[in-house]
């Protein structure tokens, strides 16, 4: 089946590792967006996963709703009916949960989870973030290490962030001085002791290198992708590992040069976060088609337009495959192109 298992989705992350790639991550906030990652995907032959955040999941549940637990479930409910039709292998996560939202969005959707392995079933995301970068990093920390036993319980996985990437996500503006946009090997190094190295259930780590949330040109911030490298260094000879004992997540990539996302994969990340460039090709082509069809899309001077082009599954179909296109090129720039096992 197309949408991975607790262990498939482990099984993706080590080969991923193993094999010098890693998975896009594309945030989806509608049913077209959803269906343009999925196209992407099997036009690439690459499997991946597909994240919401409080934002989207508010969105999902209806703007004026906005039950962001509900709404997350449902797009994980959908990317799990959907998927079933394509030839690649995905999973779900839920992105980006600041403290101020784990009552309205991450525990709830963990204590749903928790009932439906209970009951025999698989949990309803495959991995989750807690983002504690706007909080002292020994209650970042402390929460992570109350979370883990919990994901780890139903087969999922954590991820956790350590540093802060600067800019904005659905809200969450992170700002301060630039030091801090640079994870060091001492704050891993607390977050290490106090969740182990996977023996206490599995985690995956936001480090950060320079990152920054939103849109910027190439140049336009100073990523340091070599960080992440002697970072792992330094945990491995501080605990006695192998190379590379960290499983590492991109955030904050967009702008980024192909030489600093290969740097960044060389150095053990084995997931990317897409959410700005996506938005704009499907925006871009939607905004392209009404300009292109304006009399057919507005009832210019009293006419009737052209139902055929105002239809929404028209603009969309066009939106949904320049979306997907983005998501080819990801895919493409990490490695995971034609890597799919389905």
């Amino acid at each position: 089946m197309a949408f991975a298992t607790p262990d498939q989705y482990a099984e993706m992350l080590d080969r991923a590792k193993a094999g010098g790639f890693a998975y896009p991550a594309f945030n989806v906030s509608s049913s077209q967006t959803i269906n343009a990652v999925l196209q992407g995907l099997q036009e690439a032959g690459s499997d991946g996963i597909l994240q919401v955040t409080t934002g989207g999941a508010d969105y999902f549940a209806g703007h004026t709703v906005k039950n962001r637990a509900v709404g997350a479930i449902a797009m994980a409910e959908y990317v799990k009916r959907v998927a079933a039709s394509y030839d690649i292998t995905v999973a779900v996560h839920t992105d980006h949960c600041p403290k101020d939202a784990l009552d309205s969005f991450l525990l709830p959707i963990l204590a749903a989870s928790e009932e439906q392995v209970k009951a025999g079933g698989a949990p309803i995301f495959h991995s989750h973030m807690w983002d504690g970068s706007a909080v002292p990093l020994a209650e970042n920390i402390d929460i992570a290490k109350e979370l883990l036993p919990r994901t780890k319980n139903i087969g999922a996985i954590l991820e956790i962030e350590v540093g802060v990437v600067g800019g904005e996500e659905d809200g969450v503006v992170h700002e301060g001085s630039n030091e801090a946009l640079y994870t060091t090997v001492g704050d891993v190094t607390q977050a290490v002791e106090a969740l182990g190295l996977g023996e206490n259930g599995r985690y995956i780590s936001a480090l950060t290198f320079g990152n920054v949330h939103g849109v910027y040109k190439p140049g336009g911030v100073k990523l340091r992708p070599e960080l992440l490298g002697e970072i792992q260094e330094g945990i491995a000879a501080k605990f006695g590992t192998g190379a590379k004992p960290l499983d590492l997540v991109f955030h904050g990539g967009s702008g980024s040069t192909d030489a600093e996302i290969a740097t960044a994969v060389s150095n053990g990340v084995i997931k990317m976060n897409i959410d700005t460039d996506t938005q704009y090709a499907f925006t871009r082509a939607v905004a392209g088609y009404m300009l292109s069809n304006y009399e057919g899309v507005l009832k210019v001077d009293g006419e009737v337009g052209n139902k055929k082009q105002y239809d929404p599954r028209a603009w969309g179909k066009v939106a949904e495959t320049a979306m997907a296109a983005r998501v080819v090129e990801a895919t493409k720039q990490l490695g995971s192109a034609g890597q799919s096992q389905r």
